[in-house]
């Protein structure tokens, strides 16, 4: 469930930060700088929050057209983190993201458009073998600046709720014990 929102996420604050552009450009998101994280309501009680890393994709931004614009991104599995280790282990197994049967989540954009003067981007996210259309709301970006190393980079950050029941994701667990609406936040760097 994390790894769905990681991908949509970030692909929609790709396509936000190319925004900043005059003219159609592509983007490589930048894998260290760029995670997903997410919240998960335990038992009604409390709230455990996660990370993913390991995102890599590209974003096509049509400044002059917003709509031609595209996003893919994948999120390795393996790289989700609750910071502890026992959780982290079982959040790995077959119970979860079974990361030996999906190593990676990925997300496509099908739309990307302004509303209400943000970003959202519509697209199919892919977990745990289930594909189902997930929608993000984009802030950013920031301008074009150049980084280290010389490279042109950007910045963006998106959210969006995923219900894991819609992908059977950890369905042995009830709602009650664990939340069905996954809140999540995407920050990207991406650089050309």
């Amino acid at each position: 469930m994390k790894s769905r929102f990681i991908a949509a996420t970030l692909s929609a604050l790709l396509l936000t930060g190319a925004s900043a552009l005059a003219q159609s450009t592509s983007w490589a998101i930048d894998s260290n700088h760029s995670q997903v994280n997410f919240q998960v309501r335990h038992m009604g009680v409390s709230t455990v929050r996660g990370s993913i890393s390991g995102i890599s994709g590209t974003i096509l931004w049509d400044d002059k057209d917003v709509a031609k614009s595209k996003v893919e991104a994948t999120m390795t599995t393996s790289t989700v983190s609750t910071n502890n280790e026992k959780r982290d282990a079982d959040l790995k197994s077959d119970h979860f993201f079974d990361v030996t049967k999906y190593p990676t989540m990925t997300f496509k954009s099908t739309s990307v458009s302004r509303v209400d003067g943000k970003l959202q981007v519509v697209g199919d996210l892919t977990l745990n073998g289930v594909t189902r259309s997930e929608t993000l709301e984009v802030d950013g970006p920031t301008a074009p600046q150049k980084g280290m190393g010389g490279k042109m980079v950007i910045g963006l950050s998106a959210k969006g709720t995923v219900k894991r029941s819609d992908f059977n994701f950890a369905s042995k667990y009830p709602a009650a014990v664990l939340g069905d609406e996954i809140p999540f936040t995407i920050d990207v760097e991406a650089d050309q």
